[in-house]
């Protein structure tokens, strides 16, 4: 045996210099879609709510979101997230989500995600059953279920925010598609819904037309951000943004499920999974047209074919909406444990991206 490989096998822990900075997390996945869960080394975030520290890491430490979410340590598809004091003292913890084009407002797939590592991670005290959590987002209070059997998670459901319906069928006109038909509904965040049945589109969900829907889905985004002055949060002007484009086709699947969803959102990112948010708002969108109704359950699957549960729960008024309580379900697992180095001499120590 060579003397070079002997030393492979022996010295195999690198120690970085002391000046650099060290970030650990833990790496999973709900559906296929990435969540990074930073759990230390991230400066310190000031604020006494979650859209506080929200604005603080904007403001003060963007420079990691890249970091840690771009290039070389992530890819354009990559999301994370920190987890941070709750709002108040009946909460479990805070979290703030981060991704290719900044912050967003709600992340099921997290909440999913974040909820079964509560559990692995023994966080919390963990009864066989339904563990409660009550996770303070940026859109506001999310409750989970993390259903735990012969002391395995076996899945999550939670709550999500009051979501609700803004206009059905609206019109827009997008550059290259013509008039594209969408129903613009929140939950947990803002998007542009678009039924394939209703629009002539020379693409369709598959992942063979990737590319088509990341351009498509970014064009009708940005033409309904620019057209529609009703993405208007009734209560936190912070929360009054398009987030996505959400194509569906609602014809019954060859999986067995009910539909399809296709999320494009931020700069560009393509959701694994069905998409949390996304399926609370079409909760709200299918309560309105009377398409579903409590006791009962849609099932949507993701580009990759990965399933969401969605149904609703309750209804409230909002402001000056009627709004539901959207219940989704999934599953979530992790994929490894990292600590990321950064080196200050490293050119590209904050990251670039791709599309």
């Amino acid at each position: 045996m060579s003397k070079t490989y002997q030393n492979i096998l022996s010295k195999n822990n690198f120690t970085p210099n002391k000046d650099w900075l060290q970030i650990k997390t833990i790496d999973m996945h709900t559906g296929g879609e990435p969540l990074r869960v930073i759990i230390d080394g991230f400066p310190e975030l000031k604020g006494n709510s979650v859209l506080e520290y929200r604005l603080n890491c904007k403001e003060n430490f963007d420079y990691l979101r890249t970091t840690l979410m771009f290039e070389p340590r992530g890819h354009a598809d990559m999301y994370g997230c920190i987890l941070l004091p709750p709002n108040d003292d009946q909460g479990d913890f805070g979290i703030i989500f981060l991704h290719n084009g900044g912050y967003s407002t709600m992340c099921g797939h997290a909440i999913i995600a974040i909820s079964t590592l509560a559990i692995k991670m023994n966080w919390v005290d963990i009864k066989e059953g339904d563990n409660v959590l009550k996770i303070d987002a940026p859109c506001g209070r999310i409750t989970s279920f993390v259903n735990v059997k012969n002391g395995q998670v076996t899945g999550v459901r939670f709550h999500c925010v009051p979501s609700f319906v803004v206009g059905l069928d609206r019109t827009v006109k997008v550059k290259g598609l013509g008039k594209v038909t969408y129903d613009l509904a929140y939950g947990g965040a803002f998007y542009a819904y678009v039924d394939m049945a209703k629009n002539n589109f020379d693409f369709d969900l598959s992942t063979d037309s990737y590319r088509a829907l990341i351009n498509n889905g970014m064009k009708i985004k940005n033409a309904v951000i620019k057209a529609d002055k009703e993405i208007v949060h009734p209560f936190e002007k912070d929360l009054s943004f398009n987030y996505g484009t959400i194509f569906i086709d609602n014809q019954k699947q060859s999986s067995g499920t009910d539909s399809r969803n296709v999320c494009i959102f931020a700069e560009g990112e393509v959701d694994r999974c069905p998409t949390g948010s996304g399926i609370s708002g079409r909760m709200a969108i299918h309560k309105a047209r009377k398409e579903i109704d409590y006791g009962e359950t849609m099932t949507i699957e993701s580009i990759i074919g990965s399933v969401f549960k969605g149904s609703v729960i309750s209804e409230q008024d909002y402001g000056p909406f009627k709004a539901v309580i959207p219940q989704v379900e999934g599953t979530a697992y992790i994929t490894g444990m990292q600590t990321f180095v950064i080196d200050p001499n490293d050119p590209m120590k904050n990251g670039f991206i791709f599309r």
